[in-house]
Parts: structure tokens; C-alpha cells; sequence
């Protein structure tokens, strides 16, 4: 076969060079045809769009055209020409064919319907769909916007470590790291595993969040932000929740908490944004197949305002909606933590735009966060978005070392996982505000995928941990 120089199928779409023998390389997704002329979809993972391969069945050997079944990996120079179909505005006219892969009958991806059920079992050949192709797409260029956004703005990306011997939040069960032998290990007299011999000396996880370190970064080179995987081991069996998913942290020195909401709002439109702009073939796919009205909620989220509303008036407009016969599945009440269904009343039926949802009753919020003079709220802000719920927690950070330490002290945390945190309060302390991002609830709004499994190429999920 004649040596060409590929051209990505991508390239074939924006800078059709007609006229030109071309090399293309990719995967067979669909083959048809008469006893003269095939038409081959194939497709290399630059594009949602296919480029048709016509061959002259007259012109090529029986045995390769045998082996060009779907799955099949193919490379074929041909002429680039124009179209003369309807859904593509160029062709190839095969001269060469090689198989570089040939697939068996056995492949599981066929040219029909599949469950996203069925495509989390065979997660590993998953991104080969048009689906899972558009969405692993949109997940790149959302981590590219997402640096941009910060590197544009000065932020610094900062490095957080995944192994951690301090709960950040309180968060939940954590997974734990360890070198001690499992089937043999050394306790006290009450019974407590004995560390002294384990590869840190001390227990030991994975880490639930960035954001304390991150303070520390923030109080030195003003503005960081934070963005990498984090772990939860809560047997939460639900379609927003993973076990290993990514985070994005800001934390900005002088930031109030005015100024917080002002950057979670222009951060996420940017980031709508730029998926509009970027990936626009790939979302409108999504919106096709899928969630017909997702370009239209992504445009809605550019063009209005979002609502910055205080816990307490939204407490009021959930009773409200109770006492005027709105049925939800949780209680309303002042001090609750609000269930998703909640978030998306306030959001989807009553504003009909994204709320920002403040000051919200301190029992329920981290001990970091900074107290109103009321003694009862701190200055969180947690921002709502359609289908989603919650998508962005955040808040003010307590400056003072005293407020900060009475706080530690009524929660029991153990002072031995503090001590550099509050250190930060003792010398030269400042104010300063963040707020984290969940990259998969993200991805579940731009893409408008149902479920978070599938925003992400191998979910860890409990008892789940393929590939």
C-alpha cells in the first residue's frame, strides 16, 4: 500500500482539500452496499461525523473485502471528493485498503440500540459508540476550558496531595492506604490497630478534598485553584454520586463571599461557554439523541442572571409550595440540609434560572466556614442548577484563629490533624474565600447525560471497580 500521510478525519470535515488522495485511518462503524459498490462508515475518534468510504467492489480482492466487518480498523488512501449524498459534504473513493485489525463475530457493538447498562459492562470499548466518543470529547475540552479560565485570570494551579492522614470535611467514609498485612495485624490493648509499622507510621487515606492545602497556597500565592481526583467511600448507589471522581478548587486570598459567588458564576458560563463554542457537533449530537432540550438549557444558563438567594427565603418558598399542596418526598423546615429535589424546585419551577443559595444554618455546613454575626449561619454558598441539584459548593473561610479553633473544639476534631491548618490564622492571617467544583456534575450538565457513570471512562462505584 502506497505511503500517504494520514489526515485526521476532523481535518477532512473543516479542510476538505477535494481532488487530493487522501490517507484515512479508523474503525468501521457501518457497512452497506450493492454486489458493485460498498459504502464504508469509518471513524477516528477526532469527530462525531464518519467520512463514507466508496469502494468499487470490482477493484479490491474478496479476501480483504471479507474482513471489513463493524469494529474492523482500517487504512484507505482514496480521492477526497464531494459528495453527492445527502448528510455529508465529502467521500473517499477507495484505491487502497489495508486491515491493520481485523474484529470477530463476537464484537458486541453492532449497528442497533444499546442500554448504557449494557455499555458499562463493556466499559473498555464503550468510547468506540458515538455517544461515549461526543461525551469523552466534551470531557477534554472542559478540562482545557477549565485551566484557561484560571491561567487567563492569574490563578495558579497548585498540586494537592492524594494521600492525606486529615478528614478535610468530614466527609464521609474514607478509603484507607496502608502496608500492613491484612491477615496479621498488631492491636492494643483496646483493641486499635497499632501503625507504628505502616509505610507512614500513622493512618492513612485517600483524600476527599484539596481545599485545606489549598488554603495554605492561597495565603502565599494569592489565588490557586486545584484540579484532580478525589475519593469518597460512601455506599451511595445513586446516579450523582462516583467513589473516584475529580474535583476543581479554587481558593483566592481577599475574596469575600460576594466575591466567591461572582467567581462561580463567571466560571461556569465560561465553561457553557466554551462548550457551545468547541464542541458544538458533539452537544448537539447529545441533544439529538438523547436530551432535546439540552442546547436550549445551556444557552438559558449564558443569558440570565443567577438568583442569589438566603437559605431562610428559601425555606419559606418550600413551605410555601407545601402549604399550597406541593408534594416532596424529604420535610422542609429551617435547619434542614435540602434534598436534591429541593435545590431543583427553587431552581427549575420557582425561578426558572440557577440560584445561588446562601448563609445557609452552620450545624449543617464544614467548621471552616466563616460565622455571621447572628451566631446561627455561616457565609456559604452552595449554586443550583437545573437537573442537577447542587453543582458547586462554597463559602467565606473563617479568618479568625479563635472563631476557627472554638469551632474545632465543639466538632471534636482531633488537633492533631489541625494544627498547620490553624497555624495559617496565626500568622499573618487574611480573609479568603473557594468554593469546589464536581468536574462529573459538570459533565452531567453539558452533555445531558442521566446518569454520572457515564460522564466518566471507568466508574468506581460500590462493588464496582473494573477496568
Amino acid at each position: 500500500m502506497e505511503k500517504i500521510r494520514r489526515t485526521k478525519i476532523v481535518d477532512l470535515w473543516t479542510k476538505p482539500t477535494f481532488g487530493e488522495i487522501v490517507n484515512v485511518k479508523g474503525w468501521v462503524r457501518t457497512r452497506r452496499g450493492s454486489k458493485q459498490v460498498n459504502f464504508i462508515a469509518l471513524n477516528d475518534g477526532s469527530t462525531i461525523h464518519n467520512i463514507q468510504i466508496v469502494v468499487d467492489l470490482a477493484n479490491f480482492d474478496e479476501s480483504v473485502l471479507k474482513q471489513i466487518t463493524t469494529g474492523a480498523c482500517l487504512s484507505v488512501n482514496g480521492k477526497l471528493v464531494e459528495s453527492v449524498g445527502a448528510g455529508q459534504a465529502a467521500e473517499v473513493q477507495a484505491t487502497e485498503i489495508e486491515v491493520l485489525g481485523v474484529c470477530d463475530n463476537t464484537y458486541p457493538l453492532q449497528k442497533k440500540g444499546h442500554s448504557m447498562e449494557f455499555l458499562r459492562e463493556i466499559a473498555h470499548l464503550r468510547p468506540r459508540t458515538n455517544t461515549f466518543g461526543a461525551v469523552f470529547r466534551i470531557r477534554h475540552n472542559m478540562a482545557i476550558a477549565i485551566h484557561k479560565f484560571f491561567h487567563d485570570r492569574g490563578f495558579f494551579y497548585f498540586h494537592t496531595p492524594l494521600i492525606t492522614a486529615s478528614d478535610c470535611e468530614g466527609a464521609g467514609q474514607m478509603f484507607q492506604v496502608t502496608t500492613l498485612n491484612l491477615y496479621d495485624l498488631k492491636k492494643d490493648e483496646n483493641g486499635s490497630i497499632i501503625y507504628d509499622d505502616d509505610f507512614f507510621g500513622k493512618q492513612a487515606s485517600l483524600t476527599v478534598s484539596g481545599q485545606l492545602e489549598g488554603e495554605l497556597a492561597a495565603t502565599s500565592l494569592g489565588a490557586i485553584y486545584t484540579f484532580g481526583p478525589t475519593f469518597r467511600a460512601e455506599n451511595s448507589n445513586t446516579p450523582r454520586h462516583l467513589a473516584e471522581f475529580w474535583m476543581i478548587e479554587p481558593e483566592v486570598a481577599f475574596n469575600d463571599i460576594n466575591d466567591n459567588m461572582d467567581l462561580a458564576e463567571e466560571f461556569i458560563k465560561y465553561c457553557v461557554q466554551w462548550a457551545l463554542d468547541n464542541c458544538y457537533d458533539d452537544v448537539k449530537f447529545l441533544n439529538d439523541m438523547f436530551d432535546k432540550g439540552l442546547i436550549e438549557r445551556l444557552q438559558g444558563v449564558l443569558k440570565e442572571e443567577f438568583v442569589r438567594l438566603p437559605y431562610t427565603e428559601g425555606i419559606k418558598i418550600l413551605e410555601d409550595a407545601v402549604a399550597a399542596g406541593h408534594k416532596f418526598e424529604f420535610p422542609v423546615y429551617w435547619g434542614v440540609d435540602l434534598a436534591s429535589e429541593h435545590e431543583r424546585y427553587l431552581v427549575e419551577e420557582h425561578f426558572k434560572r440557577p440560584v445561588i443559595l446562601t448563609d445557609y444554618p452552620k450545624e449543617i455546613k464544614a467548621f471552616y466556614m466563616k460565622q455571621n454575626d447572628d451566631g446561627k449561619t455561616v457565609r456559604a454558598m452552595d449554586v443550583l442548577f437545573p437537573k442537577i441539584g447542587e453543582i458547586i459548593g462554597g463559602s467565606e473561610r473563617e479568618a479568625s484563629y479563635d472563631k476557627l479553633l472554638a469551632r474545632i473544639k465543639e466538632l471534636h476534631i482531633p488537633m492533631k490533624d489541625m494544627w498547620w491548618y490553624l497555624d495559617t490564622r496565626k500568622y499573618g492571617t487574611c480573609p479568603h474565600s473557594g468554593f469546589g467544583l464536581g468536574f462529573e456534575r459538570l459533565l452531567l450538565f453539558v452533555t445531558g447525560m442521566a446518569n454520572i457513570r457515564d460522564v466518566i471512562p471507568f466508574p468506581r462505584t460500590p462493588r464496582n471497580a473494573e477496568f
